[in-house]
């Protein structure tokens, strides 16, 4: 059946490509590619000979009749970016949504996506709300992450390397420095480091060493904590400071209480102190 087969692409590991993936790249009459240059290794990689032609940002339209004419023709294509999934912040949309609108089956092949693999080694939980790249220039970033600050959402942000300290000082200008943060660069390769921080410390790790700078990031930031109109903490809050305070000085307990539990640190330490207080006259040892 002539069908457009979106089919994603490893972000870095060549193993991270699915049985199903190379079973469709093998059968298609022909395969639409951000860059040949690029998939040409891949595709040589997995003794894939099927014939390929660009569709990249340049050239999406025509690229988009091509692969309507050999539909036409009863033939099956399919579209890969460069790595990861074709139309998520890569060229492939407006191909696609011209493939619908002549008629034609378009029907996705899964797989790797450095978004959804930044996500789910973040340890962030709830909504999330793509925004891809930002713009370019800091003065659109900076009105661009003002627009997103409010998001009940954790924000997912690509980034390139040459551009990463200038996100990281608009971050530190335009949101909350406690705010938590994670950065994770080169997924899936051989330098793969994912490091979680605040957006007030981010900058200057970064610029700790220059190595960290490297590669293709995805920029994850926390959702923004709900204001409550009070600062009763709730029976976890309380079970989790008095663990800490156990063991720690009143400072360090309330801090860490407050990245564990999402509790106002300064509620944290209000009681902490209180903790501290009331144990002091019971007579036990400071």
């Amino acid at each position: 059946m002539a069908a457009l087969y979106v089919v994603a692409t490893p972000i870095g590991n060549l193993g991270d490509i699915s049985a199903r993936a190379l079973q469709v790249l093998k059968a298609v009459d022909a395969i639409a590619a951000e860059d040949t240059r690029t998939s040409g290794p891949l595709l040589s990689h997995y003794g894939i000979g099927t014939r390929l032609f660009a569709a990249h940002e340049h050239n999406e339209a025509q690229a988009a009749e091509k692969a309507i004419g050999l539909l036409r023709e009863g033939r099956r294509v399919a579209l890969i970016s460069d790595a990861g999934t074709p139309a998520i912040s890569d060229p492939g949309a407006r191909l696609v949504r011209a493939v619908r609108a002549a008629g034609f089956a378009v029907i996705p092949v899964p797989g790797a996506n450095a978004a959804a693999a930044a996500l789910s080694a973040s340890g962030f939980e709830g909504a999330f709300h793509f925004a891809g790249f930002l713009p370019a220039k800091s003065t659109g970033r900076r009105a661009a992450l003002r627009a997103l600050a409010g998001v009940p959402a954790t924000l997912v942000l690509y980034e390139a390397p040459h551009r990463i300290l200038d996100l990281a000082a608009d971050l530190a200008a335009e949101l909350p420095p406690e705010r938590r943060l994670v950065l994770a660069r080169e997924l899936t390769k051989r330098f793969e480091s994912i490091h979680a921080t605040t957006v007030g410390e981010a900058l200057a790790w970064l610029q700790g060493d220059e190595y960290r700078q490297r590669g293709e990031f995805v920029v994850l930031i926390e959702a923004p904590v709900v204001a409550k109109n009070d600062d009763t903490l709730d029976a976890e809050a309380e079970r989790v400071l008095g663990l800490l305070l156990a063991e720690l000085p009143v400072s360090s307990a309330s801090r860490l209480a407050a990245d564990i539990t999402r509790a106002p640190r300064k509620a944290l330490y209000a009681r902490a102190l209180q903790l501290k207080a009331d144990g002091d006259d019971d007579g036990s040892e400071t």
